[in-house]
């Protein structure tokens, strides 16, 4: 009977209650030397997420995500549809990066980089003990009717609280269109750019519902990795772990009663101060083992450190272990799972890199215009073809011309022979192109094409160029 009830918490999640309705969360305001840490992790994420929109590196937006216009900018390096692969490429990469980091050191991931954690814990769950007290004060709060007090608090918190959202909103948008046409929808005003700011209004709501009710719902039920760690962890993976063998001993956990030898009792050295519970933002039980609701946090090991060094134990009960520690003693190894991600990992990364510095700062698309066969010109022979130049910097390019390269002829660009493309821009045209029958190989010839601006070529490209038969 014992064991069913410890296994019971596994037929349900920690946030609803048997009834089927949502278990509100009241954590303890959390303190200690690892929560000093997170702090320091957060504020410096938080600092890089609201100033790398505004961050430019050759011109280039620092990180931009325009999925309409599908332009992304990863580290200041821009991205076209063009370099569709590299972006795909860099994003696998981050998986892959991922599931390494969840196989070596499970979700830490979610408690200490993850945006929706940082912005709950260290953001608004930190106005909330400021404004409505820590645990019992919360709970005392919510049960009592509603008087002069509540309404001053609770109007105080979410107003405060939409305007974090309306903040994080806005730079959400400044990932999506980029920094500088945001800047420009407030220069001109919300009617100037309805579409854009009903947009605005819609996220700002969407991270207002999420911060202010749904909250760690969001990691337990709409997010996919706290599903994805189970088939990633292992025994041999180091988590937030309790240490049962530690803690529950022959005889299991109790209160400290005084004057009992807990070692000749056989009792371990958790007294059961479910401290460790109170102060999980998810709301689950630790000493439970790992569970879905865990994001590795770490409050409950500096709750569990304090209690310890209170009642004179060793701190480490609640600690960073694996399974394997816990119940072998055995130390932390580079696995062949872990080696064979990190194989994985470094090829993707060489093959991007590559690939990066073996990118153009122009993409060049001469193809020959469809339905069109060659025409004689006096003694030449001429195809029509089509062009389409994309300017991937935040310069222009004022004297652009195509020249043959490696056979001789004659390129004629529809309207002037030198023309202009702007920075972050497409220039497209139609040229013919005009060779000696002499020079080609047969009906159909390969021929290279080189894009100059002024004297430097900054693209070379090449395409069939058709001819007659009977010049084989």
């Amino acid at each position: 009977m014992h064991a069913v009830q410890d296994e019971d918490f596994r037929d349900h999640i920690g946030t609803i209650n048997e009834e089927g309705k949502r278990a509100w969360v009241y954590p303890k305001k959390p303190s200690g030397r690892l929560y000093d840490y997170r702090k320091f992790v957060s504020y410096l994420l938080l600092t890089f997420l609201f100033s790398a929109p505004f961050i430019k590196v050759n011109g280039n937006q620092f990180l931009m995500f325009n999925v309409l216009e599908r332009r992304f900018n990863i580290f200041g390096f821009p991205f076209w549809p063009q370099d569709f692969h590299l972006f795909v490429i860099s994003m696998i990469i981050g998986v892959i990066f991922v599931a390494l980091f969840t196989v070596a050191f499970g979700r830490i991931f979610c408690g200490w980089i993850c945006p929706q954690t940082i912005f709950l814990e260290m953001v608004f769950r930190r106005i909330e003990y400021w404004i409505d007290g820590d645990r019992s004060a919360q709970i005392k709060l919510d049960r009592q009717e509603w008087n002069a007090e509540k309404i001053r608090k609770r109007v105080l918190k979410w107003f405060i609280f939409f305007i974090i959202s309306f903040l994080i909103a806005n730079t959400f948008l400044a990932y999506l269109i980029g920094s500088d046409k945001l800047v420009l929808m407030v220069e001109d005003g919300p009617f100037a750019h309805l579409g854009n700011f009903i947009a605005l209004f819609i996220f700002t709501c969407v991270f207002y519902f999420v911060f202010v009710w749904f909250r760690e719902q969001v990691c337990i039920i709409a997010c996919p990795y706290g599903r994805l760690q189970g088939a990633l962890l292992d025994n041999k993976t180091i988590v937030v772990a309790y240490d049962h063998v530690r803690g529950e001993a022959k005889a299991g956990r109790g209160k400290i009663i005084k004057d009992e030898d807990r070692a000749l009792a056989g009792r371990g050295d958790c007294i059961d101060c479910k401290l460790c519970v109170s102060v999980c933002p998810m709301g689950i039980d630790i000493r439970n083992g790992t569970q879905l609701e865990c994001t590795n946090c770490t409050a409950c090991i500096d709750e569990c450190n304090a209690i310890m060094d209170k009642v004179g134990f060793h701190r480490g009960l609640i600690r960073y272990a694996s399974e394997d520690e816990i119940t072998k003693k055995e130390k932390f190894v580079f696995t062949a799972r872990m080696k064979g991600y990190t194989a994985v990992l470094a090829i993707l990364i060489g093959i991007f890199t590559g690939m990066l510095f073996l990118r153009n700062d122009v993409e060049a698309t001469i193809l020959r215009l469809p339905g069109q066969l060659f025409q004689h010109k006096g003694e030449m022979i001429s195809n029509v073809f089509t062009y389409k130049l994309v300017n991937k910097t935040t310069r222009d390019f004022n004297r652009v011309h195509i020249e043959l390269k490696g056979i001789e002829g004659n390129v004629k660009v529809v309207g002037k022979p030198e023309f202009k493309v702007v920075k972050e821009g497409l220039a497209q045209g139609t040229m013919f192109i005009e060779i000696h029958p002499t020079h080609l190989k047969g009906d159909k010839t390969k021929i290279t094409l080189e894009v100059y601006d002024g004297n430097r070529c900054i693209e070379t490209e090449t395409t069939n160029f058709l001819g007659p038969r009977s010049f084989n």
